[in-house]
C-alpha cells in the first residue's frame, strides 16, 4: 500500500513539474518581470540615465581602461578609426593585438635570422597591422557608405515631397537603407529624436562619416533651415552632383589604369625574381642567408622596396 501511494505521489510530482517547467514558469517569469518594471521608481534622473548613451570603453579591464583614459590624444585617434570601421573591437583589443603580432614576429625573425635588430626592426612593422585591418576596414565601409549614399538622400527627398517632417525622413531611411547608411541616420535620428538639437545632431553625423558628401548634406540642411527654401530641391541637386563626382571618378580610374598597373608590375617584379632564382639556382644566393652582409643587403633591398611601393602608389593616387 506504502509502495502504490509513493508511485502514486512520484508520477504526480514528475506531471506536475512537467507542466510547470514547460508551461507555468514562462507565465509566472513574464508576471514577475512585469512587476518588477511597475514597482521601479520613474523619477526624472532616472528617466535622463536610462536615455544617455554610455561611454565607449577603451577595455573591458577596469585598469586598463582607466589607464587608456588618461592617454586620450594617443588612443582618440584609434577610438575614432574603430567607430568608423564598425568593428565590435576596443582599443585595448587592436593594441594588445598588436603586441603579440609583434612580439611572434619577433621570435620568429630572430631564431630564422639570428640578428635580434632584423627581429626588432620586422616586429615594429608587424605591429602595425592589427591597426592597418582596421584602417582598411573603415576604409572599405566609408566607400560603401559613399556608394549609398546617393540613394539615401533620394529616398529623403521623396519623402519631404510627400510632405513628412525631415526627422521623419530621416527614420525613414535609417529603417530603409542597408548598413553602413542605415545605422548612421538611425543613430542621427535617435540622437535628436531624445533631445539634442538637429544642428548638433547633424554635425555629429559629419564628424563621424568624413567624406566630403556627408559634409555637402549637412551644409545643405543647416543652409536650408536657417535661409528657408525647397530642402527637397536642394537634395535632388546634391545627388546629381554626387552622382557626377562618381563619374569623374570612374573616368580618372581608367585613365589611371595603365599607371596602377605598371606600379603593380614594378613593386611585384623585384621580389618574383628574387623568389624564382631563390628556387631555381639555390647555390648563387645560399652566400646570402649564410653572410651577415648578405643578410644586411636582403633588409635593405627590401626597405627600399617597400619605399618605393609607397612612392608609386603616390605617384598614380589621383585627387578628384
Amino acid at each position: 500500500m506504502i509502495f502504490i501511494v509513493g508511485t502514486f505521489v512520484l508520477v504526480v510530482g514528475i506531471v506536475y513539474g512537467l507542466y510547470w517547467l514547460l508551461v507555468e514558469r514562462e507565465d509566472v517569469e513574464h508576471q514577475q518581470a512585469l512587476r518588477k518594471r511597475l514597482k521601479r521608481p520613474t523619477t526624472k534622473a532616472v528617466i535622463t540615465a536610462a536615455l544617455l548613451k554610455e561611454k565607449d570603453r577603451l577595455s573591458d579591464v577596469g585598469v586598463l581602461d582607466a589607464l587608456l583614459s588618461n592617454m586620450g590624444r594617443v588612443t582618440a585617434p584609434m577610438q575614432r578609426t574603430i567607430a568608423q570601421s564598425g568593428l565590435q573591437v576596443t582599443v585595448s583589443t587592436v593594441l594588445l593585438a598588436s603586441a603579440c603580432v609583434a612580439g611572434l614576429t619577433y621570435v620568429v625573425v630572430t631564431n630564422f635570422l639570428r640578428m635580434p635588430l632584423a627581429g626588432l626592426l620586422a616586429a615594429l612593422v608587424a605591429s602595425l597591422l592589427p591597426y592597418s585591418f582596421v584602417k582598411m576596414t573603415r576604409n572599405r565601409r566609408m566607400i560603401k557608405f559613399e556608394e549609398q549614399f546617393p540613394e539615401a538622400i533620394d529616398l529623403l527627398a521623396r519623402a519631404l515631397r510627400a510632405g513628412h517632417a525631415l526627422t521623419t525622413g530621416l527614420s525613414m531611411v535609417g529603417e530603409e537603407m542597408a548598413d553602413p547608411v542605415g545605422p548612421e541616420f538611425r543613430l542621427l535620428f535617435d540622437q535628436q529624436n531624445y533631445g539634442m538639437p538637429l544642428p548638433q545632431a547633424l554635425k555629429n553625423f559629419a564628424d563621424r562619416i568624413p567624406i566630403i558628401d556627408a559634409r555637402f548634406f549637412v551644409t545643405a540642411v543647416l543652409t536650408q533651415r536657417d535661409a528657408g527654401g525647397n530642402l527637397s530641391e536642394v537634395l535632388d541637386n546634391l545627388t546629381s552632383i554626387i552622382r557626377d563626382r562618381f563619374r569623374v571618378k570612374r573616368q580618372v580610374r581608367v585613365i589611371s589604369a595603365h599607371g596602377r598597373i605598371t606600379g603593380w608590375v614594378l613593386s611585384a617584379l623585384p621580389v618574383g625574381l628574387g623568389l624564382f632564382f631563390a628556387f631555381t639556382s639555390p647555390d648563387i644566393y645560399r652566400k646570402f642567408y649564410s653572410d651577415p652582409l648578405g643578410i644586411k643587403l636582403i633588409l635593405g633591398a627590401l626597405m627600399l622596396q617597400i619605399a618605393g611601393v609607397f612612392v608609386i602608389r603616390r605617384i598614380v593616387q589621383i585627387e578628384y
